[in-house]
């Protein structure tokens, strides 16, 4: 007995001994294997008388379960060991904040078109939108800004190697311009009948914001920029009008009354006369200067009429503000390729 005793002692040492699961198996191969010593012992039973062989056969078995009991726990010890080391490795740290992903938001540019928009609604304005490949005739010719005219030079830029059905050139638009026109031809035809009676035209109040291209680019300019031009051509509209309604829109957009307003001389070919609208805050980082934030007018006579109204009975006034200079100025930015360079740092400061 003692030395079945002694074979159960030595496999528990081994096996508490064995550093892996490898050597484990090792081990147990060399107890409890087909040449093993446990295996061995039973062979050697079939030397032994009947009553002899019984008791011994006994004793052997409980060995053998003894020795197969060290060698599951010692399985299970390593089985822990390795899920332990397993954890150290891949530990968290629940203590940290989580990593959200981040949430979006709209872009200076949208988020001011947006405030353009809903000033004008508010107003009355229609907000107009359409293609941003024109017509030569819609871009130019129909806002009295004839083929070879200098005041095209600034403008006359990016060109598609296409025409139009009637063998116009198509162009990337210089301005939104191009949908005041498309607009009031539209409205005038709804209403052909009044006007062919000689009755009053409903006013035509809108606002056109979109993407426009011109080739020009520095801390200021962009080739790929954004105007919003306005419309409102009735019968009896004037000048005064067009000082309510951006000096209105002045205040609501920058949300003060302290600033002053001045319409300052100046040409465009489809208004006649023209001015260019300054303002210049009385307070703030940009006070005592004037910042230019619009152009504007009275409506060309020869514009109405390609309009299809009569320029006799229709006068109006006609203006163009640039939503990307508005939010620079609205958000102390000082350099407009800041705003399409898609650098989240930047952007994010916007949410």
């Amino acid at each position: 007995m003692n030395d079945l005793v002694d074979l159960v002692e030595a496999a528990r040492a081994e096996f508490t001994a064995a550093p892996t699961p490898a050597a484990l198996e090792d081990a147990k191969a060399r107890f409890l294997g087909k040449s093993g010593r446990v295996t061995e012992l039973l062979k050697g039973l079939a030397a032994l008388a009947h009553e002899a062989k019984k008791a011994r056969g006994a004793e052997i078995n409980q060995a053998k379960a003894a020795i197969e009991a060290a060698l599951q726990a010692r399985r299970e010890a390593l089985a822990a060991a390795e899920l332990e080391r397993q954890l150290r490795a891949e530990a968290l740290d629940v203590t940290l904040p989580g990593r959200s992903r981040g949430t979006g938001s709209l872009h200076p540019v949208s988020r001011t078109i947006e405030r353009i928009e809903a000033i004008f609604a508010s107003m009355g304005f229609d907000v107009a939108e359409g293609p941003e490949i024109e017509t030569d005739w819609m871009s130019f010719t129909a806002l009295n800004n004839p083929e070879n005219h200098p005041a095209r030079s600034m403008q006359d830029t990016f060109y598609v190697d296409l025409k139009d059905a009637e063998g116009r050139w198509l162009n990337l638009r210089p301005h939104t311009s191009p949908m005041q026109v498309r607009y009031a031809r539209q409205h005038a035809a709804r209403h052909a009948q009044e006007i062919a009676a000689g009755r009053p035209m409903p006013e035509i109040r809108v606002i056109a914001p979109g993407r426009t291209y011109r080739v020009d680019s520095d801390a200021t300019h962009s080739p790929m920029f954004h105007q919003c031009e306005g419309l409102w051509i009735g019968q009896n509209v004037s000048f005064k009008d067009l000082k309510v309604v951006l000096s209105d829109f002045v205040r609501r957009f920058f949300e003060t009354d302290d600033f002053d307003m001045r319409f300052r001389p100046s040409f465009f070919p489809f208004t006649e006369p023209s001015a260019e609208v300054d303002i210049a805050f009385r307070d703030g980082p940009l006070a005592g200067r004037w910042l230019e934030v619009a152009g504007s007018g009275q409506v060309h006579p020869n514009v109405v009429r390609n309009f299809g109204l009569d320029a006799e009975a229709n006068i109006g006034f006609a203006f163009g503000m640039g939503p990307d200079r508005l939010a620079m100025l609205r958000d102390g930015i000082d350099d407009m390729r800041l705003l399409f360079e898609g650098d989240l740092r930047f952007l994010a400061q916007f949410r």
